[in-house]
């Protein structure tokens, strides 16, 4: 699990290598994550688009950039938080993510960037 909090926007990642859904003969390997997105701070916020970097052990990159979070432009008072999950699939079994959320203020009409943490995505039969 990897936590990271910015202007008050605390993004927590926890991802599950899921073997039913992966076929390593095939260099196919698929990880689910769960994000939590807390509002520690006093103003109302939304997260207008999400900007992630997918890293693969061989050292390819994919990005993922677009509005909202599943189809969600999600609004978050003070104290309020939003989960959500999704997936990605790497080549290798080793990889990494991380990237940033646009949020806005919704009171100011303030942009401003919430980081994703990195993290880790390692599938267990590569620690072998």
């Amino acid at each position: 699990m990897a936590t990271q909090t910015t202007q008050g926007i605390r993004v927590t990642v926890e991802p599950t290598y899921q073997p039913a859904y992966s076929n390593p003969l095939q260099s196919r390997f698929i990880f689910a994550y769960q994000v939590i997105i807390e509002n520690l701070g006093t103003a109302t916020v939304q997260l207008l688009r999400r900007h992630w970097f997918i890293w693969d052990a061989d050292g390819s990159m994919q990005e993922v950039e677009g509005e909202g979070v599943i189809g969600q432009q999600p609004i978050l008072p003070p104290n309020g938080r939003h989960e959500y999950a999704s997936w990605c699939d790497l080549t290798t079994g080793i990889g990494k993510m991380n990237g940033t959320y646009l949020m806005v203020d919704v009171e100011k009409n303030e942009q401003f960037y919430a980081k994703i943490p990195a993290f880790v995505l390692i599938a267990p039969l590569r620690l072998n």
